[in-house]
């Protein structure tokens, strides 16, 4: 592996960072607090191919991989301005119908995620099941008359619904009782029989999360993504860039935290010297740095695996990588706040909001602690504690 980037990836970096820096997180604010959408940004991202550079060459995208989509959620959310739909829609939904999808579902759906014109939310979680997935309860049954199927059940935290065209959701296949036997299905948001409801949020952020309900929803048979022995190994296919890209909008975040506390240190002067000279000062700061970048290296790695399909070792690598950048980000905001003092919770100097956005990260979409019993168990070949 070479940790060198190559020159189609550098440029990939600086268009990016270009194009987000017009934005910028007073604008992710601004429309947090007026219940407004970042689709000015999504649209100019698809229009330049960005959110689409993980998508097959085939279908209008860029042919690339993780590597780069992780660069494309890096750089937008060091600019202050992350979208959280990368993670979802580009990284989960594309790349499980890129992998599992049928020709029709990729023709459907492909071309319209590398362009940014289409949107689709992912749906596993829910109410009771916790991070147990073995414990969901949405059922996916024939219909009686042979129309599709009828879904049923409930999910829980699911992000962006009210922005997306359609949702991936996972259920369990009837008469599979006791054991996971997944399947995804494409449900459109205006599907009869599917409602969902906005969950009050205590953090800042144009994305909104939602529960959504499933009574009895008729769908059609070319809505069921890889067929019904397609199980794990299609959910996995996108779980894996989730936590990979989850780091990367970490990373993100952490870099403009850090970037705004060096900028304040730098410049704030207290008895005539300014504060970053002072190591109470300076070494948090220089500490998150050091955490920050073994973080986007932890990162580079796991989607560097899943590129070449070393699958096995980029399921590890992936979770290192999510626990180490969400970690190194709450510490990162946290040294920038700290260096501002009072100003760090003030909305004028834009490191307060983040607070909230990076701590998501330690929970989401998937907990440290359950990494640690990955890793524990799998890595480390520690019998199962759960």
């Amino acid at each position: 592996m070479d940790l060198r980037e190559t020159d189609e990836q550098q440029l990939l970096r600086k268009s990016v960072a270009q194009m987000a820096g017009k934005y910028g997180h007073d604008y992710l604010i601004e429309k947090a607090r007026t219940g407004g959408k970042t689709t000015e940004l999504w649209k100019e991202a698809g229009e330049n191919g960005y959110l689409g550079v993980a998508v097959p060459a085939e279908y209008g995208g860029g042919g690339a991989g993780m590597v780069e989509l992780s660069i494309v959620a890096e750089e937008i959310a060091a600019a202050g301005c992350p979208l959280l739909l990368i993670v979802v829609s580009p990284a989960i939904a594309a790349t499980v119908i890129a992998t599992s999808g049928t020709v029709d579902q990729k023709e459907r759906w492909l071309p319209r995620f590398a362009d940014g014109s289409a949107k689709m939310s992912f749906a596993i979680t829910e109410p009771d099941a916790g991070s147990n997935s073995h414990r969901i309860t949405t059922t996916a049954r024939r219909d009686p008359d042979g129309k599709g199927w009828r879904l049923s059940g409930t999910k829980y935290y699911i992000s962006g619904v009210d922005e997306t065209d359609a949702t991936l959701v996972v259920a369990r296949l009837e008469g599979a009782e006791g054991t996971l036997r997944p399947a995804m299905f494409i449900v459109p948001t205006d599907t009869p029989g599917m409602t969902y409801q906005p969950i009050e949020m205590a953090i800042q952020s144009p994305e909104k999360q939602f529960t959504v309900f499933f009574d009895d929803a008729l769908l059609p048979d070319d809505a069921l993504v890889g067929g019904e022995e397609a199980g794990l190994a299609a959910l996995f296919a996108g779980l894996n860039p989730e936590r990979i890209t989850v780091a990367a909008y970490s990373n993100g975040l952490a870099r403009y935290a850090l970037g705004k506390g060096i900028d304040y240190a730098r410049d704030r002067t207290v008895w005539t010297t300014p504060i970053g000279a002072h190591q109470a000062i300076a070494h948090p700061l220089a500490k998150a740095h050091v955490e920050v970048e073994l973080a986007r290296m932890a990162t580079t790695r796991a989607a560097w695996l899943y590129d070449v399909g070393d699958m096995a070792a980029a399921a590890e690598a992936a979770n290192i990588a999510k626990y180490s950048a969400a970690e190194a980000a709450i510490n990162a905001v946290d040294a920038a706040v700290q260096a501002h003092g009072g100003n760090g919770m003030a909305v004028e100097y834009g490191v307060g909001t983040l607070i909230g956005a990076v701590r998501t990260a330690r929970i989401a979409p998937v907990s440290r602690e359950m990494i640690l019993n990955f890793i524990a168990q799998h890595t480390l070949g520690l019998p199962k504690s759960y």
